[in-house]
């Protein structure tokens, strides 16, 4: 599939929600967020996936935040909604509420916690990308589901007119190869220390965490590998390292994405919504020792980081209103 025929993008961001210190979306801290990283380079914008928090979220905070990446993005950069649900009757309302609200895609995830068959995995998808018109990107991520999706499932999948790509977070490059010999899927790494692997065997961008930060070496690298150029590529994946080891390693890449990206002034809020909280001060340490290693990233000034512990500590309040519904 050619980048004209690609209607998400190559360098997508998996969307933090920035929240205001009560626990509240932040919803001109979104907007000011989500310009910052189209500027920086996104083309694509995942909303309301795993960075995003879609488990504490509202659905009407899901469609809300379609609704305003598509304002904000001005077609700059696609908005994909993310996260789905577990429940496929649920799913699929929330495709197409994305719909009617603007998204440009869907992300799909697999089905987490009832640990279905690959029958029924693949029943799901088939059922909500026939929900709307939206492309969709399917999401391999078994790490947090509890399932992968099997190479066959794949190709099975791949015969829908609108699965049109994998997010992959699984690490089976060896099966994205094969994937990709034998469909004209598109994939997008979903795993931050393999982004430049996955894009030298084929793939198409990625779908990451540590873009929310730094997307600038992001967009160079992807700009490398699709001009041929490996040394410039790796230049910028050798630049990225301690950032993504910062993010990735020590607590969710949520908890301290919203901790730097605090620490550099430029959410209100590293609050998260429980069961997720904020590092602790050991946790807090590592990140910051990790930091202290990042050097000369593009778009990103590190001698301005002022990490502020306090305002982390306990990293969670309650939510007082609505459901996840």
């Amino acid at each position: 599939m050619s980048m004209s025929q690609n209607p998400f993008g190559q360098v997508l961001v998996a969307l933090v929600t920035p929240f205001t210190a009560d626990g509240e979306v932040d919803w001109a801290g979104v907007a000011q967020h989500i310009d910052d990283v189209i500027k920086a380079g996104a083309d694509g914008i995942v909303v309301t996936g795993t960075t995003g928090e879609t488990s504490t979220l509202t659905d009407a905070e899901k469609i809300r935040l379609v609704e305003v990446g598509k304002d904000v993005s001005g077609g700059r950069a696609k908005i994909i909604t993310g996260g789905g649900s577990n429940e496929t009757a649920h799913a699929m309302q929330l495709a197409k509420q994305s719909e009617k609200a603007g998204a440009d895609g869907n992300m799909i995830v697999t089905p987490y916690y009832n640990k279905p068959t690959q029958a029924g995995v693949l029943t799901h998808f088939r059922m909500i990308a026939d929900a709307t018109d939206l492309p969709v990107i399917l999401y391999d991520i078994p790490g947090r589901t509890g399932i992968p999706i099997e190479y066959k499932t794949i190709l099975r999948a791949a015969k829908h007119p609108n699965i049109l790509a994998v997010k992959d977070a699984k690490g089976d490059l060896a099966q994205v190869s094969r994937v990709l010999n034998q469909t004209d899927l598109m994939y997008f790494s979903g795993d931050d220390p393999n982004v430049l692997p996955h894009l030298s065997i084929g793939a198409t961008g990625l779908i990451g965490v540590t873009a929310n930060i730094a997307a600038t070496p992001y967009r160079q690298m992807v700009d490398a590998v699709n001009a041929g150029d490996l040394k410039a590529a790796t230049f910028a994946h050798q630049q990225l390292e301690p950032l993504v080891r910062a993010c990735m390693t020590h607590v969710p890449g949520t908890v301290a994405v919203k901790y730097i990206l605090h620490g550099l002034g430029r959410i209100n809020s590293p609050r998260v919504r429980l069961p997720l909280v904020g590092p602790e001060e050991w946790e807090a340490a590592h990140i910051e020792d990790e930091i202290d290693l990042v050097k000369n990233i593009p778009g990103v000034d590190f001698s301005n980081f002022r990490p502020d512990r306090n305002a982390a500590a306990g990293g969670a309040l309650p939510r007082v209103a609505g459901t996840t519904r």
